[in-house]
């Protein structure tokens, strides 16, 4: 295990020394001051008397804080999980293609590793990366709107972590499809199948009956019935963002879905490149 920690730092240096944790870090901080400087909110007793976004007046309706900032703590939990996802499956898309090149991987092989040390944490510092970011903007978020309304909630914190695991899925995907070709573009193309299957999946029970019957239907039901709940796991993080009521009948369930979906998945690639040869 040592081993696939070390990777994970390595991976974790090669995104420093790409200037990609910078240019991450930038492109959160500049919503986050964007937000800050644009969101004016006036606060009386605990209850939101006025909104004013740009400038312009947006809501006038004098109601308790937590209720009035609902939709947007909902709209920042979507915001940071599928502007997440789609970030990390085009910025790290090339991740493991670049790790299994010819030269590197033989390098990479020759140290004192396992195979599956290396896989894995290729993934934990992928996973890692992605976790930071949803972290940092969540933090910010709750900081901002703390500081100018009085009302402190975790509900976002909740909602990157599950955003981190919605990722983590989608990028075991891209991790197997690298052991298969090594093709950045691929892999990304598979990622982004992986999240509108994955949305797809949520909905299976009200897509299958406008489908025709017969084959169609049926194998629509068996490849969604496999796929993780993306979009299910994106509206439970709304939810807990907003400290809204969940809408999804079990949030252990769905957790322990997907991570099943992800697991298989990485052993799946683990299996394809323990056999593979270099």
């Amino acid at each position: 295990m040592n081993g696939a920690l070390g990777i994970a730092g390595y991976v974790l240096r090669e995104a420093r020394s790409r200037k990609f944790i910078l240019a991450f870090v930038l492109g959160i901080t500049l919503l986050l001051v964007t937000l800050a400087l644009s969101l004016k909110l006036e606060v009386l007793d605990g209850a939101l008397a006025a909104t004013r976004l740009f400038g312009t007046l947006a809501h006038h309706d004098i109601v308790a804080v937590d209720v009035a900032l609902r939709p947007i703590y909902r709209a920042a939990a979507y915001l940071v999980f599928y502007g997440g996802l789609l970030f990390g499956i085009l910025a790290y898309s090339d991740f493991a293609p670049s790790l299994l090149s010819p030269g590197r991987i033989e390098h990479l092989l020759a140290l004192p590793l396992r195979r599956w040390e290396l896989l894995l944490g290729t993934f934990l510092g992928v996973v890692a990366l992605a976790l930071a970011g949803a972290l940092y903007g969540s933090v910010g978020l709750v900081l901002i709107l703390g500081v100018k309304t009085g009302y402190w909630t975790a509900g976002p914190l909740y909602a990157a972590l599950l955003a981190s695991v919605g990722f983590a899925a989608v990028y075991a995907v891209m991790l197997a499809t690298a052991t298969l070709v090594r093709s950045a573009a691929l892999c990304a193309a598979a990622g982004g199948l992986c999240l509108v299957g994955g949305i797809l999946a949520s909905y299976r029970a009200s897509i299958a009956p406008l489908l025709e019957e017969g084959p169609s239907r049926g194998a629509f039901r068996a490849v969604t019935l496999l796929l993780p709940r993306i979009a299910s796991l994106a509206d439970a993080g709304a939810s807990l963002a907003a400290s809204a009521p969940l809408g999804v009948r079990s949030l252990a369930g769905l957790l322990a879905g997907v991570a099943v979906f992800g697991l298989g998945t990485l052993a799946v690639g683990l299996w394809r490149f323990e056999g593979k040869d270099y």
